[in-house]
């Protein structure tokens, strides 16, 4: 190779290096995400890093672990509570880092399983807005996420689509500001995959989150949820009412230790008892484990379950099994 074919070849490596560098060290500056970051004491650069790729703030924690060892970064790095954006480039969330915390936040961690209303009075006990102002948000506010089209614009349309994570929030959010996050969080669970698959399990997203619901309030031990998020589905393929207790729960508020009969025949669209399909809407947020459990089912001839005092359930192909479970469990 010639001396000149020799410098186009290194001109080309240090274009594409260039290239590279760009793309790896600059941000998703086309998304709207802002979330609370907390740096806890001795925490390295390459441990921000790994967290901010994690959350998609940054493209490449090896790119920023680089690019704060040139700023000596790891010994000046300040423990506390960021608001960091994806719009912001990796070199604009290593000066907030250096200069020091400047957001005193509140650490709020909304349960799996809770319903709309339960996290709306965690909010309020926090001193995040009131429950006027969730009113008002929850009934009317728009917010533009394309799972939301079609559900009626009323006080249950966010219902399970406030996603349960620990969040920090400013103690000067508005109470737009926090729904939009936990809708913002939702979303990261919907990914391109997601949607193929419940494309081809025919469910609208609304309907996974319905179902997803009923298994987060149904099932206490992990290796349950497929198997309870299968028999739902068996059910609901054979058109038989679900009969699921937390549905009922659900329209009397205030749960109960012990359900009767009476508390069956309540009348409401949401009493699986006496009506067939899903009802309404969710009755609670489901968490990753239980959105995850009704896209992966297992598949098996159950159709009823019955809960044990150690958590589990015992489940059953026929009504007569399901009787002996009964007797044998309750």
């Amino acid at each position: 190779m010639g001396i000149i074919g020799f410098v186009i070849l290194l001109a080309l490596a240090v274009i594409s290096g260039g290239v590279w560098w760009s793309w790896a060290t600059h941000s998703y500056s086309n998304e709207n995400t802002s979330e609370m970051i907390a740096i806890t004491p001795g925490m390295t650069a390459s441990q921000v890093g790994t967290e901010l790729e994690r959350r998609h703030l940054i493209r490449s924690a090896q790119a920023f672990t680089f690019l704060a060892g040139q700023l000596h970064a790891d010994s000046k790095l300040f423990a506390g509570d960021y608001f960091l954006s994806a719009k912001m480039s990796p070199q604009e969330m290593l000066s907030k880092l250096l200069l020091g915390p400047e957001v005193a936040a509140i650490r709020v961690t909304i349960p799996e399983g809770y319903t709309t209303e339960q996290i709306v009075n965690l909010l309020v006990q926090k001193g995040i807005g009131t429950k006027e102002e969730y009113s008002k948000v929850l009934s009317t506010d728009s917010f533009s996420y394309a799972f939301l089209q079609g559900i009626p614009q009323d006080a249950h349309r966010l219902d399970g689509f406030l996603f349960p994570d620990t969040y920090f929030l400013d103690k000067t959010a508005t109470p737009h500001a926090v729904i939009d996050l936990m809708l913002q969080r939702f979303q990261k669970e919907l990914t391109p995959e997601v949607e193929n698959q419940l494309m081809g399990m025919n469910l609208s997203i609304r309907e996974w989150v319905n179902l997803s619901s009923i298994v987060e309030k149904e099932a206490v031990k992990e290796t349950d949820r497929p198997i309870i998020a299968g028999v739902l589905m068996n059910r609901l393929a054979s058109n038989m009412p679900l009969q699921v207790d937390a549905t009922i729960q659900y329209i009397l508020g205030t749960p109960k230790p012990k359900l009767y009969e009476k508390d069956l025949q309540i009348p409401s669209p949401y009493n699986t008892y006496l009506h067939t399909g899903l009802p309404p809407g969710p009755i609670a947020s489901p968490g990753h484990a239980s959105l995850d459990a009704v896209l992966h089912p297992e598949k098996t001839d159950y159709l009823y379950y019955l809960a044990k005092s150690d958590g589990y359930h015992a489940f059953a192909k026929t009504y007569s099994e399901h009787l002996q479970n009964q007797k044998k469990y309750q």
